[in-house]
């Protein structure tokens, strides 16, 4: 008998696919709180509040009704029916449902759309700092992420010369994600035009644009999306969302896009062959959010500005630290430049953001996000999508830890 097995022969497409900078952080807080250490976790981009009750009832009617055997590949009619409502009631945009793609999270939307249109070579321009997924995805699916770095100067946004620069015959895709993950960011109607005015004299370049914060906001800022600010880029957009966030729905693993129909179908055939459909319990709580009231929208979101102005008087009030206000999501992208060439108690020096991370992991007991998980260094995320309570620790341990660094 032959027990002499060989290793398992992986694809050369995952080793262009790097492991998260976050990974030795997450292994070492998870380590530290099995040894009994409190440690405030500020990593996870997820609302600390409930799926609303209307929501929650529509899940167990659909149960008690049977509704739980296979749907459509990409989304029921009734889901892609209220998905249409709220394009067009929310964003000015007038989608068919045959222009409608519903999958397992706005994750697995953005995948089947790079899977369906990506050949070797071809280039996404995506702006930095940027949510952690986007250029893995594109790598996977056989693209080249060109990276376009959009410093604290630029707003953390991608400006009409940056974009022209970044350009080429080989460029697919733009990345668009408004308001930002990691930084709070929010792209206006004016910095909307300025883009479009470079893609229209570049008809081969397409956008996917992520609007999953879109309802989450502060201060009056408006949020706009590119396919209504710009209509003669309609059919070269696909519009992206989900429930996730704004319905604090991120367990029921529900996003969508709108877009082009013969992108939609491709979508729908990729989806056929991994996932099929989402789950139909959780869609038909999603007709339920798109399609009842967004009154507790508002007070959520006053507890999103509170945290988030709890947050920034305490980083600001730092010194090494400074943070710009974001226009909406639940993230602040603070900088740690002023950290970096300080010296530990140890003896050990802060030489990155990652450095600095590990250090409020160690000595403050707080878990955050290093800014070149996102490309963008020296930063580092916190999402105050938390107990208020928790925020207020977390922040007066950051100030007492960073106090100890010469």
């Amino acid at each position: 008998m032959n027990t002499h097995f060989k290793p398992t022969r992986l694809s050369s497409r995952l080793s262009a696919v790097r492991p998260s900078p976050t990974i030795a952080i997450t292994r070492l807080a998870n380590e530290l709180r099995r040894q009994g250490r409190d440690i405030v976790g500020l990593s996870q981009g997820e609302p600390d509040f409930d799926t609303p009750s209307h929501v929650k009832e529509a899940a167990k009617a659909a149960i008690d009704a049977g509704a739980t055997k296979y749907t459509d590949v990409d989304g029921t009619p009734e889901l892609k029916r209220a998905i249409v409502g709220k394009f067009r009631n929310e964003n000015g945009l007038s989608y068919d449902v045959s222009q409608i793609s519903v999958g397992t999270g706005g994750k697995q939307v953005l995948y089947n759309a790079l899977c369906a249109t990506l050949d070797a070579g071809d280039e996404v321009i995506i702006p930095a700092p940027y949510w952690v997924s986007y250029p893995d995805m594109v790598l996977l699916a056989g693209g080249q992420p060109v990276i376009v770095p959009c410093g604290e100067a630029d707003g953390f946004k991608l400006s009409a010369p940056l974009l022209r620069a970044a350009i080429t015959p080989r460029t697919k895709w733009l990345v668009l994600n408004s308001p930002s993950n990691p930084t709070g960011a929010g792209y206006s109607v004016a910095d909307l035009r300025a883009i479009a005015d470079v893609l229209l004299d570049h008809p081969h370049v397409m956008v996917l644009t992520d609007d999953m914060y879109e309802h989450i906001r502060y201060d009056g800022w408006q949020f706009a999306t590119i396919a209504a600010v710009e209509p003669r880029l309609f059919d070269r957009v696909l519009t992206c969302n989900g429930v996730s966030k704004a319905y604090a729905m991120t367990g029921w693993r529900i996003g969508y896009a709108g877009g082009p129909a013969d992108l939609i179908a491709a979508m729908a055939t990729i989806q056929s062959q991994s996932t099929t459909n989402p789950s139909s319990v959780s869609q038909a709580a999603a007709v339920a959010a798109l399609t009842g009231p967004l009154d507790f929208l508002a007070e959520r979101n006053e507890v999103f500005r509170e945290r988030r102005d709890l947050c920034l008087a305490a980083f600001n009030g730092v010194d090494g630290l400074s943070c710009r206000t974001p226009d909406g999501a639940f993230y602040l992208f603070p900088s740690c430049r002023g950290m970096i060439g300080r010296k530990r108690q140890d003896g050990r020096i802060i030489e990155s953001d990652v450095d600095f991370a590990t250090f409020l992991l160690e000595e403050a007991n707080v878990a955050v996000v290093p800014g070149s998980a996102f490309g963008l260094a020296p930063f580092f995320r916190i999402s105050f999508a938390t107990a208020t309570e928790r925020l207020r620790v977390a922040c007066e341990r950051i100030a007492k830890a960073s106090s100890r660094l010469s």
